[in-house]
């Protein structure tokens, strides 16, 4: 039997959020705890969390974070007794957890072995294939000539995928559509491999078409028990890094899920695995889920980003089975293991999606986190039994793990994750909701983030599908497929969202003035013959009219280039904020609602999934686009056709100074206040600009 061994003081070998993670849960479990930092990190939210700090170098990770006898004189030098990698850096670093025992240092994780035997992949491919883990067709020899390589992709048959043996996090991978294209390719492989691991080696598999990336946690302990903490979806990614991870898998059977752990197992006990690890498996996504239809892609031999859906389905803390399975505990027996509802976690990072997801370094001036999401969640009866886990202190359903706080700086010398949003509901969509919505009441500024592009990943049709037997088509190419929507590049001036501007600005119109018709207003441009109300916005810096021809109390039909949009709407009333739920009536399939806020200038319409902005023209209101207290301005291009007044008159605020024509439309331009005209700055039947002066009057006395 293993002895139990004591843990009093544990030194974090990481910095940032899972630092953080690590140390709440030590602090509950009375353990004390041990930071390091870099001097970039000397104010860092791990550092002033930890019961003592030792500094270990200068900013770059490679002087600092990465040195194991900078790391090891620390845990000497506070009298800790173990040491605990979190993930990335000395992670998976086998030489490290060495270095721990030979300085009689506690590691909370697996062996070296382990992860030596996990850490190359073609040793891996082979270890699994003796195990009888289902691996993907491919080539995983020792032979690396080009020809060979180039040759056995043929066999393999195209599309394949080259990724270097000892790669990760996305590097060192290539895919190869055909024959022609493979040897520069893989000349592009080795080097970006050989430049980020220092190997160049590769191995060649059968790229999956339509492929979803499903993963299980694993546990071991040192009485030889390994058990499953069930599947995590990590589908959505970009460049081969995850973006937003769910559990369980959406579409997952009984059968495919006891096939798929199963194997996972059979993995982690190759191996003699001893802590908290991760198996991956590459799934055909092209249809439903089947159990002959999974391979086996590498084994993370380490606690995951992701870990906090497992521990919202499941209630358990997965950094204190990490220490209690390093001081020789015995896991629970795999039926003690229960799974419940539904978790989704986003990534926020300070990065510029609509810029190639490069990051976006600064201050983080602002970082208030949603406070109160309860009426953005469907009603309590909804819920099977009206609560939700609370081992992990959730707050109404959701989570924020993070390092960092507002004032703090986004470093150009680590990774740019801001925090983790984790939501956790019993039904799918209704958790998606509640991600969505503390992405959206969640303020983030002073840099870059990719918090909209989350929102419209959340709300793609091809991931939040309400039907079990479309889940497939969430798969790992969904972000690429649809870069340009996902990144909102030019959608502002698409027509229909322009006709959802019109038509907000529509009801707004009503609700203000209910008792009469908004085609009777006088404020408002309409045409000569025809008694419709017409609003203006840009469009490629142009105007466009968008024409209301008829409306009801849950009806409006906007005309916009010779197209006719039928918008029905709903208000619901949410506090202060008003909701505009709009959806196209001859779309059934494009309904949704949209938050509308309208100033003078522009219609901002936000459904969770677009953000737009929508520029409006208003020349009606002379007092704020067309006029300052001084000025009047042409509040779009067009054509004086009348000029009421010349230098050196006085005129009376409110009095028609100026006509102008517009798009076959005619709008008098009125005095700001009274006063005496000092300069005119355009003649009749000359064609002005946007912002061009056309009235000034003389500085007022006071």
């Amino acid at each position: 039997m293993t002895k139990t061994k004591q843990i009093k003081k544990i030194l974090i070998a990481n910095r940032g959020e899972i630092a953080c993670r690590v140390i709440k849960t030590a602090r509950k479990m009375g353990i004390s705890t041990v930071a390091v930092y870099s001097d970039a990190d000397r104010k860092a939210l791990h550092v002033r969390l930890a019961d003592e700090s030792v500094h270990i170098g200068p900013s770059p990770a490679v002087e600092s974070y990465l040195v194991i006898e900078k790391i090891i004189a620390a845990a000497k030098e506070t009298g800790a007794d173990a040491v605990h990698p979190g993930y990335g850096f000395l992670s998976e670093n086998p030489d490290f957890v060495r270095a721990c025992e030979k300085a009689k240092l506690i590691f909370i994780g697996p062996s070296a072995e382990a992860m030596e035997a996990m850490g190359l992949k073609d040793a891996a491919k082979k270890l699994m294939d003796e195990a009888g883990v289902p691996i993907t067709p491919g080539y995983h020899g020792k032979d690396q000539s080009p020809k060979l390589l180039k040759a056995k992709a043929g066999m393999i048959g195209y599309p394949v995928l080259i990724k270097a043996v000892a790669g990760g996090g996305g590097k060192g991978m290539r895919k190869v559509e055909v024959d022609a294209d493979f040897d520069a390719a893989l000349a592009s492989c080795k080097r970006e491999a050989a430049s980020s691991f220092g190997n160049e080696d590769v191995l060649i598999e059968k790229y999956i078409q339509s492929p979803r990336h499903i993963e299980v946690q694993v546990f071991g302990d040192t009485h030889g028990n390994v058990v499953h903490m069930f599947e995590r979806d990590c589908s959505l990614q970009r460049r081969h890094q995850k973006v937003i991870e769910e559990a369980p898998a959406p579409g997952m059977t009984d059968a495919v899920r006891k096939a798929m752990t199963d194997a996972a197992i059979a993995a982690a006990k190759a191996v003699d695995y001893v802590g908290a690890g991760t198996v991956e498996f590459i799934v055909d996504g092209s249809g439903k889920l089947r159990t002959d239809g999974f391979w086996f892609m590498e084994m993370n031999t380490r606690l995951q980003v992701e870990h906090p859906v497992t521990e919202m389905i499941t209630g358990l803390d997965l950094v204190e089975w990490q220490i209690r399975v390093a001081r020789g505990e015995a896991l629970p027996k795999q039926g003690e293991i229960k799974m419940e509802g539904h978790a989704i976690e986003a990534r926020i990072y300070a990065e510029d999606p609509v810029n190639d997801f490069l990051p976006s370094i600064g201050t983080l001036k602002t970082f208030a986190l949603a406070s109160d999401l309860d009426r953005f969640r469907p009603s309590k009866s909804s819920y099977k039994n009206n609560k939700v886990n609370s081992s992990n202190n959730i707050r109404y359903g959701w989570r924020t793990d993070t390092g960092v706080t507002e004032g703090d700086e986004i470093s150009v010398y680590y990774d740019p994750m801001i925090a983790k949003f984790i939501a956790y509901e019993y039904k799918r969509f209704e958790c998606i909701r509640t991600l969505a919505a503390q992405i959206i009441h969640s303020k983030i500024e002073g840099l870059k983030t990719n918090s909209a592009f989350l929102r419209r990943c959340l709300y793609h049709p091809n991931f939040a599908i309400f039907k079990p037997e479309e889940f497939y088509k969430a798969t790992t190419n969904l972000i690429e497929r649809n870069f340009s929507t996902l990144t909102q590049q030019g959608l502002e001036n698409e027509n229909k969202f322009i006709a959802l501007a019109a038509s907000a600005l529509t009801f707004k119109l009503r609700k203000e003035n209910p008792s009469q018709s908004v085609f009777s207003q006088t404020d408002n441009w309409r045409l000569n013959s025809e008694a419709n109300l017409i609003w203006i916005f840009e469009k490629n810096e142009l105007p466009i009219q968008a024409v209301v021809k008829s409306y009801s109390d849950i009806l409006c039909i906007i005309e916009l280039d010779d197209n006719e949009y039928k918008i029905a709407d709903r208000d619901l009333e949410y506090g202060a904020n008003s909701i505009m739920s709009m959806g196209f009536a001859q779309d059934t399939n494009d309904f949704s609602q949209w938050r509308s806020e309208i100033t003078n200038e522009t219609v901002h319409l936000s459904d969770g999934y677009f953000n737009l902005a929508i520029k409006r023209y208003a020349p009606w209101l002379s007092n704020s686009s067309s006029a300052s207290s001084d000025t009047i301005s042409a509040p779009m291009p067009g054509k004086i056709i009348a000029l009421n007044v010349a230098a050196g008159d006085s005129v009376s605020e409110g009095e028609p100074l100026v006509v102008m024509e517009a798009m076959k439309m005619e709008q008098t331009l009125t005095a700001p206040r009274d006063g005496v005209v000092a300069e005119i700055g355009a003649e009749v039947g000359e064609l002005v600009t946007d912002g061009a002066l056309l009235v000034r009057l003389e500085e007022d006395a006071e």
